[in-house]
């Protein structure tokens, strides 16, 4: 894993919780380029390893801008950015990656919810300047919740913008845009809610017009999990896992090294050897075979009261 450091080099802030920041190389040395709909992988100032799409212009670009919420169950990450992540600080971060891809399509529809925004504006952006046909739906709570919201306007008829005020009856109606499959492919980015709502309008168009950009496609802590301990093969020690921390983060709140990057069980950097105990496996990277003795301790938990790992 390559990290490289960053300085942040102004905060602007969007809404109540949500704040954009602007991330400039600390060694003068020029930053790699990125298409719409990146992301890089920042080490916030917790330690935890999170994903932020990109916003600015990628081709050749002197900053990275990342906009990010402040989450009422932050599990570290974003409110030691908002808290601690100051004007000056500097941070380490993994060169972007783009798994939100743009393909060539004759016109798009982008879909964005809430702080879903982030890589959707970056796409509209980029279609906008090139005359790409395209339509975006920005759904949110509230206007004093609505990042963007000006920018967008200013789109004009490319751009619809729908405030539900936590209301489920005035939620918007996809349907229009999905009842006949068309040549043109879709953008989604935005809450569980929302986009698993899209897929089931989509379920009739043809594979892969349809896309999805999801940080956190798996449920990390669950409302019933419980307490357990983990040891570490190589010194001995034991450490308790609360209900509501994953291995690594207690591994990490104890001062045991760790080696992570998404925190979502998606890269499989975080994989480590199971002597004993049985797992309850949450991740989206291990084969059924490598189940009995690996385990990804960034999302998985115990089944049994204790975990030997090979740490």
């Amino acid at each position: 894993m390559v990290l490289n450091e960053v300085e942040v080099t102004q905060r602007r802030v969007l809404t109540d919780a949500i704040e954009e920041f602007t991330l400039s190389p600390v060694d003068g040395q020029p930053l790699a380029s990125f298409t719409p709909g990146a992301h890089i992988t920042v080490e916030t100032p917790s330690g935890a390893m999170r994903r932020y799409s990109l916003i600015n212009e990628g081709a050749a670009p002197t900053n990275y801008v990342i906009a990010l919420k402040r989450e009422p169950r932050s599990r570290g990450g974003s409110a030691s950015m908002h808290d601690a992540a100051i004007v000056g600080h500097v941070l380490r971060i993994e060169p972007p990656q783009n798994d939100f891809e743009l393909v060539p399509a004759p016109d798009y529809l982008l879909i964005a919810g809430g702080i879903g925004v982030t890589p959707i504006l970056s796409m509209a952006r980029h279609l906008s300047k090139n005359g790409t046909p395209f339509k975006l739906v920005y759904c949110s709570r509230s206007p004093e919740e609505t990042a963007y919201l000006d920018e967008l306007k200013d789109m004009g008829d490319h751009v619809t913008v729908h405030h539900d005020h936590g209301d489920f009856d005035q939620m918007f109606d996809f349907w229009d845009h999905f009842e006949k499959p068309r040549p043109t492919h879709v953008y989604c980015c935005g809450p569980a809610a929302l986009m698993e709502e899209i897929k089931a309008l989509c379920g009739h168009w043809p594979e892969g017009r349809v896309h999805f950009e999801d940080f956190k496609p798996v449920e990390v802590i669950k409302d019933d999990d419980t307490a357990f301990k983990v040891t570490l093969k190589d010194s001995g020690k034991t450490i308790e896992v609360p209900s509501d921390l994953t291995i690594l983060e207690a591994l990490r709140a104890a001062g045991v090294p760790t080696v992570s990057s998404c925190e979502s069980g998606t890269c499989g950097t975080c994989k480590c050897g199971l002597v004993e105990g049985e797992a309850d496996h949450r991740d989206m990277v291990l084969m059924d075979h490598e189940k009995t003795d690996k385990i990804m301790i960034c999302v998985s938990r115990a089944k049994s009261p204790e975990l030997v790992l090979d740490l």
